[in-house]
């Protein structure tokens, strides 16, 4: 049974159309369960009436044509009721409706499952037999399988129209695609998409219209003669080394390259006008699910050879292919699979008008420096058909995750009008820059500013940062193939704290592990969020974290600016024999010569022990910081960068604010400072609660301060506190979230959160 709807799931996913998908499963299904009727009904999204899509058994002529009212027949009361409704006679049943024109009149026995993904009915899937009897639990548990295991294949291609055999780039009909995703980083972009992809990567190659089709072609034949090339050398470098058995595998590939056939539908796809890359996409993936539903285990084998040529063929053509950003003649909206902090930093800044990741959340990297670099920014947009959308006009809705693509003059037009306001309000926030953050009635709070490059320290205190809440060591580790020395950290470190001084500089020990790698020094792990990270990996390798702390106490000679912070403390020892190494570090420098002082030490509070020992983890540092990211991530159980979960994931969850609230409550009279340097704190509605709630300080990126100073410094603290006591007893997200968005409205600040246009447009 397993393989049998693995070949089905493969056949239906590697569809040309989405009627070719449905046409498969009807067949496949009838055949493989000996039934008389398949069918498969889809929810119309705006009648809600079921649409007979595909049918074996019935007349073949009314697909697409018949449908059920949503309240009507058995077909809807499956829908309804989203479970199987299973019958011996469906005539009898009170539901039971005749579809005139189907030819169903003379089957008897029923048995209907529904499609669900995400908790929606997308549609029904039907077997019917003319014979009285009730379908067994056998047949009634294979089709709900199948039915859970097509609903995303369906889901995506009803979604995205990727399974529409629609010429690369060319419009569907109509226009203002919208899709909906997450909100990464808040603004709107509105321009040309380009979709960018790493290289030798078949799956995420996207369909482009070639400039020249000659060339294309000319470049296609290069590209596949250099594979054999390539596959001949091998070959015959290995000869002496290898069986007559083992050699046969080159020929076998070198058979396939000869193959015309295969050049020629490549060839053929260009001329219908795909690019090359796109076109080898097309044709390898077609054939390696022609080999995978094979029944014979060694032909099946043979896909993954497919595979492999068609990624040495486009590896090949990608040495041919210009640099994107060669060509860009305008700022453009980025578009990937998954988008990486890596891509981005091969952009000039100045071409990123925004940017969209089918995978990945707001609390992703990516999201995280989109949001310190001010570019507009939707992430986990999984129903996106990233690959037919390059050169493409479209529009990025940062506010509320939306994305339009072949939007209308009218949408062009009202997103515009909220691109205008936002640069009005650019302006009133460059007003405040030299003004504290100060609320109505006089209490003060600090806005520190989040960091991890040189370039932020000028971007940082022209947007009136008052120090660093959060320095990312991590970064000057990720971009070098070895550890740094002691030396070169001592001058980055330097950088930064003359840069700011002399306000303090929160230096936080080496965080990797998770979603952090280092090449040269790679963690594989099942469950690395619950793994080797953080402070426990430094203290694991003395060698690595004496060298960081003697270079961070280094660089703050004659400064005295220096904070260090400990990542990812889940006990009380831990700190304990942080503090011992600092202490020794400290004197070990000291003897040197430095003029040094002993730094003030605090400790991070993201994973939900450290709440719960925050009394006595206070009584033991200088300062406290919460990282509201992964205190989330760690209380909700919610990976962040997991777009299938990514829902899931609240900041404004109630049992991360009453988290946040009862730190602050037990750490009193302990005289420790308190501040919180996740996503949170950049966030004007997440900024208000965290000061009602008494925390001294919050630390965020760059781009987000000057928003959070224009809110705070428009509400007295007791209008904050009075939004804290109205929304701490609410027990839903976004509950949470659109009573502050109403108390917002009633405080005159809700305009200085979004733009007022935003609104209508959600």
């Amino acid at each position: 049974m397993l393989s049998l709807l693995r070949r089905i799931t493969q056949e239906v996913t590697a569809a040309q159309s989405l009627q070719a998908a449905l046409d498969i499963i009807v067949r496949r299904v009838r055949r493989a369960m000996r039934s008389e009727v398949c069918s498969i009904y889809l929810v119309d999204p705006n009648t809600q009436d079921y649409i007979l899509m595909a049918t074996r058994g019935l007349n073949a002529d009314a697909a697409g044509k018949l449908s059920l009212k949503s309240d009507e027949g058995l077909v809807s009361l499956v829908g309804r009721r989203a479970e199987p409704v299973n019958l011996e006679d469906a005539h009898i049943h009170p539901a039971f409706h005749y579809l005139s024109g189907t030819g169903e009149e003379r089957y008897k026995s029923f048995l209907g499952v529904p499609i669900i993904h995400h908790r929606q009915v997308l549609g029904v899937l039907v077997v019917q037999h003319e014979e009285r009897r009730r379908f067994d639990e056998g047949e009634e548990a294979f089709l709900i399988t199948l039915s859970a295991q097509l609903a995303g294949v369906i889901a995506h291609a009803e979604a995205t129209g990727a399974m529409m055999s629609l010429t690369p780039n060319t419009p569907p009909p109509g226009s203002d695609f919208r899709y909906k995703g997450i909100a990464g980083s808040s603004g709107v972009a509105i321009g040309k998409a380009v979709v960018i992809f790493p290289p030798a990567d078949l799956d995420v190659i996207p369909d482009r219209i070639p400039q020249s089709t000659e060339s294309e072609i000319e470049d296609f034949y290069q590209a596949l003669e250099a594979v054999r090339s390539d596959i001949k050398k091998v070959s015959s470098r290995l000869s002496q080394h290898i069986s007559s058995d083992e050699k046969a595998l080159f020929d076998v590939y070198l058979k396939i390259l000869d193959d015309n056939s295969l050049a020629a539908e490549i060839v053929s796809k260009i001329e219908e006008g795909n690019w090359a890359p796109g076109a080898l996409r097309q044709v390898i993936k077609l054939h390696i699910s022609f080999f995978e539903q094979m029944e014979d285990p060694y032909l099946r084998e043979r896909a993954s050879d497919i595979r492999d040529l068609g990624r040495r063929i486009l590896s090949h053509l990608q040495e041919k292919t210009p640099s994107i950003t060669e060509d860009l003649t305008e700022p453009v909206i980025l578009v990937s699979e998954e988008l990486t902090a890596s891509m981005l930093g091969e952009f000039p800044l100045e071409k990123v008008k925004g940017l969209v990741s089918v995978m990945g959340s707001s609390s992703s990297h990516v999201a995280i420096l989109a949001r310190a670099m001010g570019i507009p920014t939707v992430m986990g947009a999984v129903d996106l058909p990233y690959s037919k959308l390059d050169k493409i006009d479209m529009i990025v809705d940062g506010y509320s995750g939306q994305i339009f693509t072949y939007p209308s003059e009218a949408i062009i037009d009202s997103y515009q009008q909220i691109v205008d306001e936002e640069r009005q309000l650019e302006s009133e926030y460059e007003q405040l820059k030299d003004l504290p953050c100060e609320t109505l009635d006089g209490q003060r709070i600090g806005l520190y500013v989040n960091t991890g490059l040189l370039a932020d320290i000028h971007r940082s205190l022209d947007r009136g940062a008052e120090g660093v809440g959060l320095y990312r060591t991590e970064v000057p580790f990720m971009i070098r193939d070895r550890f740094p020395t002691e030396a070169e950290q001592e001058q980055i470190y330097r950088q930064q704290l003359e840069g700011f001084a002399p306000a303090p500089v929160t230096i936080r020990t080496l965080d990797v592990g998770g979603d952090k790698a280092l090449p040269y020094f790679p963690i594989n792990e099942e469950n690395p969020f619950l793994g080797w990270r953080g402070i426990r990996v430094t203290l694991d390798h003395l060698e690595i974290f004496m060298a960081q702390i003697r270079a961070m106490i280094k660089a703050s000679a004659g400064l005295h600016n220096l904070k260090i912070m400990l990542p990812m403390i889940s006990n009380v020892a831990e700190v304990e024999e942080a503090l011992a190494l600092i202490r020794r570090a400290y004197a070990e420098v000291k003897e040197e010569g430095y003029d040094v002082v002993m730094p003030l030490v605090g400790v991070m509070i993201e994973v939900p022990s450290a709440v719960y020992q925050a009394k006595e983890l206070a009584g033991m540092v200088d300062f406290m910081s919460v990282g509201s990211n992964d205190l989330t991530q760690y209380l909700l159980a919610v990976d962040r960068n997991n777009s299938r979960v990514a829902n899931l994931y609240h900041t404004f969850h109630p049992a991360v604010l009453r988290a946040l609230a009862d730190i602050v409550e037990r750490t009193k009279g302990e005289g420790v400072k308190l501040s919180v340097c996740g996503e949170m704190a950049g966030d004007p509605l997440g900024a208000i609660l965290i000061m009602a709630m008494g925390y001294d300080t919050l630390s965020m990126s760059s781009t987000s301060l000057p928003k959070v100073k224009a809110v705070l410094r428009k509400l007295t603290m007791e209008q904050a506190q009075d939004m804290l006591r109205q929304v701490l007893p609410l027990v839903h997200s976004d509950a949470v979230r659109q009573t502050m968005m109403k108390l917002a409205r009633e405080a005159g600040v809700e305009r200085l959160i979004r733009p007022s246009k935003t609104a209508a447009l959600q």
